[in-house]
């Protein structure tokens, strides 16, 4: 399984957008400052998980999160 996962820093309430294939572990990883794109933003709140078959499918989605349309609709999330 793979996972997209949407963040948001309590920090800036900017959104952070990613995938991974053990949410849990990157999680932990962001909240503990081991990510550098979000060392600085912490803490943050999860906004939104969806699980994926495969990496292909999963990294489609993220990219649509990151486009326009996907920022949108992310904007709904406020």
């Amino acid at each position: 399984m793979y996972y997209i996962y949407i963040l948001q820093s309590q920090k800036d309430k900017r959104t952070y957008v990613g995938y991974t294939k053990d949410f849990e572990e990157r999680f932990k990883k962001h909240s503990s400052g081991q990510v550098r794109s979000t060392k600085y933003r912490r803490p943050f709140k999860l906004l939104l998980l969806e699980k994926f078959e495969d990496m292909s499918k999963a990294k489609r989605r993220e990219l649509w999160w990151k486009s326009g349309r996907g920022r949108v609709e992310l904007s709904k999330f406020f």
